[in-house]
Order: C-alpha cells, then structure tokens, then sequence
C-alpha cells in the first residue's frame, strides 16, 4: 500500500508540475511579451515528455519503497537509467529539431521559405548522434561490451562505404551544397545542356524543372562538377553586339552615328548606357559596337531593351540616309588576245576585279 501510494503520489507530482509548467508558458504567451527564443524552445520542449515515462518513473519510486532483491535492486538501476535517458533523448531530439529549424528561419532571407537541405543534414546529424549515444550508454549499462560493438561498426562502415561510395558521394556534394550555397531551391539556373529552376535539392539528387517544362533529375555530385550559373542572383545583365553599315559612308555622317545610336539606347526604361564606338574599318563594313547594361535580371527586359534599340537604330540608320546594307560585289570576265609574238595559237585567259 505505501508503494502504490509512492507511486501515485509521484505521478501526479509530476504531472501536477508539468501542467502548472505549461499554463505559466501559455500565459507569458498571453501576455504579449517580447519573444524570447530561450522560452519558445524550453515549451515546444516541454511538449515532448512522455507520459509513458512519467508512469514508468512513478512505478519505479513505488518498487524503491519495496524491499527487494540484490538482483531485482540492480534490475531497478539498469531501467531507472533507460527510463531517464529516453525522456532525456526526447528532450533533446525536440530541441534539436526546433533549434535548427530556428537558426536557419532567423538566418533566412525568406522566413517561410522551404526547408532547406542545410536544415535537414543537421537535423539528421544532430538526432542520430543522440540516439546512437543513448543506445551505447544503454547497452553499456547493462553490461554489453560496447568497445567491441563500435570496433566491428567501424569496419562494416567502412565496407558500406566502400559498396555505395557513388550514394556518399552524392551526400557529401549535398553538404557541400547546403554549406557553400551556390544556388538554393527557386533559382533559376543553367548548366551544360541544361536550364530551369531549382525545385528541390535532396540528400541524393536535385530536381530542376526545365524551361521547356519537363523535370530534371540530377545527381548533386554530377550536378557540381558542372559549371552552375544562377540568374536569379544577377543583379543587371551586360549586352554587347555590333552594327554594320556600308564602308562607303561618308566621314562627317558616320561621325554622328555614335551619339545617335547612344540617345536610343539612353531612352530605353531601366537601361544604363554605357559607350557606343566605331570599332573597326574594313573593306567589308564600318562596324560600330555597343554596351548597356539591363538594370534587372529578366530575360524579358533584356530581350524587350535590345529589339527596342535594334528598331531604334534602324530609325536613325533611315533619318541619318546610311546604307546598313553590305556592299554589293561584282565578278567581271574579260576575254583578251595574246600577243602575236608570244605564240602561234591564241590562248584565252580570265580576269576577275570585284567592285
């Protein structure tokens, strides 16, 4: 009777705790204070505890009232340690989860983005360290050799390791991807035969959705070895292209072509101008070469800002009367006599000038 008081009384002290823990909790809530990470963390946390534990514990302080024997009061010692420690690990297993998941919100340019794959690998890391940690303790605590069971783990890892080196491989640039972050999931991004935006980035593979519409699977290590250009990040786009005009005009119009064709580009909304030159003289063309910068990174501005200054310059190639046209070439087949001193029969020859 005195154990199975103990043991209730145990139980409802705890749980009488808990729940007095939980409403204080709730009304700091309430109360409209500041956020404290501490206090959020500490309740999620709280959360987590085990009713199964709580009976267990106040089983457990019941049978300590009981006199027992030498070998039921070490069987008590081993599941006292098992009970505590799998409350403990649950513990941290919550908090691990919540901590990460915090960190990396609070260092997120977008808090409601997706989990990111940084948040995963840590999560994962921190929770099966934990879990290993307590099953090596509890095999410890009942007597099991523990320096044995790790020894013949570390060389069966080793021989997993060796059997799905391409999976590890594959983990390890996913880390390297999550650490380095050189793009996450929503950019837009291109490499070798392949351009789209990036949908979801996995321990194994990452999945680009093509511009063409199509879902592409990459593996991350294939993935890296590639050269990755992120859009998405491109604060303004570079354009340069040349113009050609004939070679026949005259000096004093094509010096006016330069500030022309710059006033074009100048008009252009969120365009930067940056130079238009005459870059080269040849009998073929008079070649004149131009530069701006797109002040955003869409592809449609940036399509949309050059066909507006190509039409532009075909304005002011009509109003300035320049020929933007090649120059017409000419092959011309002249049939001669040889003189009659050189041989008895005429030979014919041909002679070509182009004009």
């Amino acid at each position: 009777m005195v154990a199975a008081a103990a043991a209730a009384i145990t139980f409802c002290a705890i749980y009488g705790v808990l729940r007095l823990l939980r409403r204080r909790l709730c009304k700091h809530d309430a109360a409209g204070r500041p956020d404290r990470p501490a206090v959020q963390l500490f309740k999620e946390t709280l959360n987590r505890t085990s009713l199964l534990a709580v009976l267990a514990i106040s089983l457990l302080v019941g049978l300590k009232m009981l006199e027992l024997p030498t070998l039921w009061e070490d069987r008590l010692g081993h599941l006292w340690f098992i009970v505590l420690g799998f409350q403990l690990v649950l513990y941290l297993d919550r908090a691990a989860t919540l901590g990460a998941r915090r960190y990396f919100r609070h260092h997120s340019e977008n808090p409601d983005s997706p989990t990111t794959v940084a948040n995963t690998l840590m999560v994962w890391a921190l929770k099966t360290t934990v879990w290993v940690i307590f099953l090596l303790a509890a095999l410890s605590n009942l007597g099991i050799n523990v320096s044995a069971l790790v020894a013949s783990l570390g060389i069966g890892g080793i021989a997993v390791a060796l059997a799905v080196q391409n999976v590890l491989g594959d983990l390890f640039a996913s880390l390297a991807i999550a650490v380095d972050k050189p793009f996450e999931v929503g950019d837009s991004i291109a490499i070798t035969n392949v351009s789209g935006t990036v949908e979801h980035v996995g321990l194994k593979t990452t999945r680009i959705r093509a511009d063409s519409g199509e879902q592409i699977i990459i593996g991350n290590a294939e993935l890296l070895k590639n050269v990755v250009r992120n859009y998405k990040r491109m604060q303004n786009r570079r354009v340069q292209f040349s113009l050609r005009i004939n070679p026949a005009t005259p000096a004093a119009l094509a010096a006016k072509i330069p500030d022309a064709l710059k006033a074009v580009v100048e008009r252009q909304p969120d365009v930067r101008a940056d130079r238009v030159h005459l870059k080269s003289i040849t009998q073929d063309a008079l070649e004149y070469e131009l530069v701006f910068y797109i002040l955003n990174s869409s592809y449609a501005n940036f399509m949309n800002a050059q066909q507006a200054v190509l039409l532009g310059a075909l304005e002011v190639f009509s109003e300035l009367g320049v020929d933007a046209n090649a120059p017409t070439r000419r092959l011309l087949f002249e049939k001669g006599a040889q003189a009659a001193n050189e041989t008895e029969q005429p030979e014919r020859h041909l002679a070509a000038r182009a004009h």
